[in-house]
């Protein structure tokens, strides 16, 4: 049997209408683009760019976050294409399905749990650590941290991971409306420190631009090496794109729009709003939050102070009297983390509804709520596996992982346009993706160049889930398939 089979264009566009016992569509273009900009703006922004700068751009981090969202906008060029073509639950699953094959839409299935799930432990974890900082460390450590670090569980991850996933089981509508919420607010704070951080800046911490050649590392008080910058990827240029790899994670989330598709009401039209226009906005908040935080304390003090809290530290240490702000950049924190977790899990259950409705994942990941009609045996299932792993693993398993898993979806959604475009040329479709064949091949380069970037350690890592998968598949999801039948 081919391992190539795929599934029916015509049957996809079918079951992308609407019907009694499908995903209910609520969501209008600025629900969607307020998903989007729930989904991106995170941890990345608050934790990664000064992490990007210490290890690897200096102030340069503003050029590595346009590196990351050209990457980003390319494969969200290809996104759209698809998204209004086959407005469907899934993702870049379902595409690939559709184009690729069976066997690699398992694979981004699959590489997507890395994205999703394993993204949302991550993210509640660091949110069980910033909400204990803000009411002053009250929780015990025991119980705020897993037991591979001295503590019993973490459970405020779980706590916080349960009260979404009751939100999204009420339904999509109402979760988009407590996601818009949480976007204005987190929005707000980051145009406050931006505007209030302007007159701030000094000008000498942004010279030299770029980290020198022979930049000496930085050491721990044993004089152990923390940061290395001999590296390609650690200095100048080379430094740039390492950046941009380390900054990728602040942009992974504008792809779970897509996963929304069967619940949007017009998809053809709204789905690249929702795509394009969350990236375009983040993207701009983005570079003047990176350059105002490296104007305000210099790149090199981020590598030994500040660390997750790096944001805090250079208002407490250079922006005096805004104290308040301090508190609120925490308060911004902990809103992105909530979103993030929200759009998450919804993008995860979505995939898995799709891929249990193809039959490569058992039954009751499809089964819907008899009065919200949401996918709620998954979601549960869902809360499960990740509130586990947020329960009673470090967030620091999954944190390279994540990014690597997003990536290699982007690489093959773009190669899906380019093979849909030679075998199906007449197919409608109401966005393209502009000039073909160069943006797609354009995304994978970035993408992949952004893949060869990661330690070498995660690439390992990932190739192992991989394999996990892929013996998952020839073992089950192959012969259960409803192609198989």
């Amino acid at each position: 049997m081919s391992l190539h089979r795929k599934k029916n264009l015509g049957h996809l566009m079918t079951q992308s209408a609407e019907s009694e016992q499908g995903l209910k569509r609520t969501l209008g273009a600025g629900n969607l683009v307020a998903l989007g900009i729930g989904a991106i703006i995170g941890a990345g922004l608050f934790v990664r760019t000064a992490a990007a700068s210490a290890e690897a751009a200096g102030p340069a981090v503003t050029l590595s976050f346009v590196v990351a969202a050209i990457g980003c906008a390319l494969a969200g060029l290809c996104y759209a294409e698809f998204a209004s073509m086959i407005p469907i639950a899934g993702s870049a699953y379902t595409y690939a399905y559709a184009t690729m094959g069976e066997l690699v839409a398992w694979i981004i299935g699959w590489s997507l749990i890395l994205e999703y799930a394993l993204g949302a432990a991550t993210v509640a974890i660091a949110w069980s650590e910033y909400m204990n900082k803000l009411l002053g460390g009250v929780i015990p450590f025991e119980w705020c941290h897993s037991p591979f670090e001295g503590g019993i569980m973490n459970f405020p991850a779980l706590v916080v991971l349960l009260l979404i996933t009751l939100l999204l089981i009420r339904g999509t509508s109402e979760s988009a409306k407590v996601n818009a919420i949480i976007v204005f607010v987190k929005v707000a704070i980051v145009l406050a420190f931006i505007a209030i951080g302007w007159q701030f800046i000094q000008p000498e911490n942004h010279t030299p631009y770029m980290i020198p050649e022979g930049t000496p590392p930085v050491l721990d008080k044993d004089g152990k090496i923390l940061i290395d910058y001999s590296g390609y990827f650690r200095h100048g240029w080379g430094g740039i794109l390492g950046g941009a790899a380390i900054v990728f994670f602040a942009f992974i989330g504008f792809d779970a729009v897509s996963t929304a598709a069967q619940e949007a009401k017009n998809p053809k039209r709204d789905m690249p709003i929702g795509i394009l226009g969350s990236l375009a906005i983040c993207t701009v908040l983005y570079i003047l939050f990176s350059h105002v935080l490296t104007g305000v304390a210099n790149w090199s003090e981020f590598a030994t102070n500040g660390k997750e809290a790096s944001v805090t530290y250079a208002i407490d240490t250079y922006m005096h009297g805004y104290g308040w702000l301090s508190t609120s950049i925490t308060v911004a924190i902990l809103a992105g983390f909530s979103s993030v977790i929200l759009v998450m899990l919804m993008g995860q259950s979505r995939v898995f509804y799709s891929m249990a409705n193809d039959g490569l994942l058992p039954k009751l990941f499809s089964e819907l709520h008899p009065k919200y009609r949401t996918p709620f045996k998954s979601n549960w299932i869902l809360f499960a596996f990740v509130g586990a792993f947020a329960a009673f693993i470090p967030g620091s398993v999954a944190g390279d992982l994540t990014s690597i898993g997003t990536l290699f979806a982007f690489i093959l959604v773009c190669a899906g346009v380019l093979i849909l475009r030679k075998s199906d040329p007449q197919l409608k479709r109401p966005f393209k993706t502009p000039l073909v064949p160069l943006v797609p091949l354009l995304g994978i380069l970035v993408c992949a160049s952004m893949i060869i970037s990661l330690p070498g350690q995660t690439q390992i890592s990932s190739l192992i889930w991989m394999l996990i998968g892929l013996g998952l598949y020839f073992s089950y999801s192959r012969k259960k398939s409803n192609l198989h039948k």
